[in-house]
């Protein structure tokens, strides 16, 4: 007795999960799956989309419904995500599908599709005219470098020079050869140094102890270096603007060392 009763639980058990299990042909009758086909012949593929969600609802493991819902993703509503998650549903509830290997082409294509969309590249001709136009950016940067460092030797020499003739000051006059590169980046007029005053041809040379030489009227004094005219004023006991006067070809605000200067 206890065989027949085990007989009718395995039937039952086998009932229902047949029952759990729908085939093919029923989930192409479900009602949703039918209105959705209908829809797709009609061209209202928005209308199709909502049938075939709503069959999946009615049973998530409805392969074909996830089938026609990745061609309709794929092909007409330009949504390449989707369209790769129900093809791999599709695939995943019917691993023996005659057109498997169809579906993974067409998964590949999809993925091809979406990086495209997330990263578009640049296409040859575009790459290598973006390449020629920094290769020649980096061509005249190199020019302009070399150039002005050309000029900033120019400028050592001069400034050594002038440094060595603080003593005698007619002889540190702006050399004729150094000439100033204008680059486009940098002002239209470049602040230029102020040339030096040459020291009258009877008085004597000047040394570290004798910065002072009278004069029919005042004193001259020669400049040391990293005096300013305020110090030159307050040693003098003078207003800046009577050391102007007494000197109206000089610039005060940048006057240099060994350059010579009437004391009122």
């Amino acid at each position: 007795m206890s065989f027949w009763i085990r007989l009718l639980f395995v039937s039952v058990i086998a009932a229902a999960l047949s029952g759990c299990a729908p085939s093919d042909q029923d989930e192409e009758k479900e009602p949703h799956y039918v209105l959705g086909i209908s829809r797709v012949n009609a061209m209202d593929y928005q209308g199709a989309v909502e049938a075939f969600e709503e069959s999946l609802e009615v049973n998530p493991h409805s392969a074909a419904a996830h089938y026609q819902l990745g061609m309709l993703y794929e092909n007409q509503e330009s949504d390449p995500a989707a369209a790769i998650y129900h093809y791999q549903q599709y695939l995943k509830f019917d691993p023996s599908a005659e057109n498997a290997d169809i579906i993974r082409q067409h998964i590949a294509a999809c993925k091809q599709q979406l990086a495209a969309d997330v990263l578009p590249l640049p296409s040859a001709p575009q790459s290598q005219e973006q390449l020629e136009k920094l290769v020649e950016q980096n061509r005249q940067l190199q020019q302009q470098v070399q150039s002005l460092q050309d000029t900033l030797k120019q400028w050592n020499v001069w400034y050594a020079n002038q440094t060595a003739a603080k003593s005698n000051p007619a002889n540190s006059a702006l050399p004729q050869d150094v000439t100033i590169q204008q680059e486009p980046a940098e002002p239209a007029n470049p602040p230029q140094p102020q040339p030096v005053q040459p020291v009258v041809t009877h008085l004597p040379a000047v040394t570290p102890a004798h910065t002072e030489v009278s004069v029919a009227h005042g004193h001259t004094h020669v400049v040391e270096r990293g005096e300013t005219a305020m110090a030159i004023c307050r040693k003098f006991g003078l207003h800046l603007n009577e050391l102007q006067a007494a000197n109206p070809a000089a610039n005060l605000s940048r006057i240099r060392p060994g350059e010579v200067l009437n004391i009122p």
